[in-house]
């Protein structure tokens, strides 16, 4: 599936960061007083929501809570989409037509390369979802920027003895295995998300999920949880030596959930 002309621009529109709409027409600043974006390429667990959705949150919204202002996010994450359909809609070539020298690329995808009755989005995780994976990090460094890569997130899934169980099966570890291989700083969500799970056990985890009145989604977050993974995923950014520690803040602070805001759906 391809996007029209009017659908990536609109795309590109949508995730650029908060900064660079209030701009409008101004006359660009100096290479040297820009600053380094984040761009987030991935899926519905850390994808933007609309006030439609709410209250699913997708990670990447609260991202921006621990990150000082001079360190904006641009978040691409799309629902429903996977490391090859992400690519072939032409949603890498929009991120790659916009990052700079300087700038990050962080890439988190597997939820929806897992599903094997999808040919428009499954792929194997020892070959073509690595080899997806590896256009992201070249294209990332062919314009000098820093590609990170994230392991997906965990679901919601316990055994009777109340054991969080992990739900990814090999992407984890091919995701692993390629960051290594290619010299890419790995943030392991899914291994620390599990943790966090067993950690808060099969009620408190409801929590942090999508479970509703009428929902329980074991896969997708409320504002809790969404706070917790970029937490999460930002500490590791600082552990990791991606971000100096002058960009991150607020990581032993209470982030009120009211700071959570969806903005207005679109037609």
């Amino acid at each position: 599936m391809s996007l029209t002309r009017r659908q990536v621009t609109s795309a590109a529109f949508a995730a650029l960061p908060l900064g660079a709409l209030a701009a409008g027409t101004a006359q660009a600043a100096p290479a040297a007083r820009r600053p380094r974006t984040l761009y987030i390429a991935g899926d519905s667990t850390a994808a933007q929501k609309s006030a439609d959705a709410a209250p699913e949150t997708g990670w990447g919204m609260a991202l921006p809570f621990f990150l000082h202002k001079d360190r904006p996010v641009a978040n691409h994450a799309v629902n429903g989409r996977s490391s090859k359909s992400f690519v072939d809609e032409g949603r890498l070539d929009v991120i790659l037509a916009s990052i700079r020298p300087g700038d990050f690329l962080l890439i988190q995808f597997a939820h929806n390369d897992e599903k094997t009755t999808d040919p428009a989005r499954y792929t194997e995780p020892w070959t073509t979802y690595q080899d997806y994976l590896r256009l992201y990090v070249d294209g990332a460094r062919s314009r000098g920027a820093r590609p990170v890569l994230a392991t997906p997130v965990e679901r919601r899934r316990f055994d009777a003895a109340g054991n969080a169980l992990p739900t990814h099966g090999d992407y984890p570890a091919a995701m692993r295995a390629l960051a290594a291989e290619e010299g890419v700083a790995l943030l392991d969500l899914q291994a620390l998300s599990l943790a966090l799970w067993q950690k808060l056990g099969v009620e408190e985890t409801k929590k942090y999920f999508n479970w509703t009145a009428t929902e329980q989604d074991n896969t997708h977050f409320n504002p809790p949880g969404a706070i917790a993974v970029a937490r999460l995923a930002t500490a590791e950014l600082l552990r990791r030596r991606v971000l100096p520690g002058r960009d991150v803040r607020r990581l032993d602070t209470e982030i009120p959930v009211s700071w959570i805001t969806w903005p207005p759906a679109t037609a």
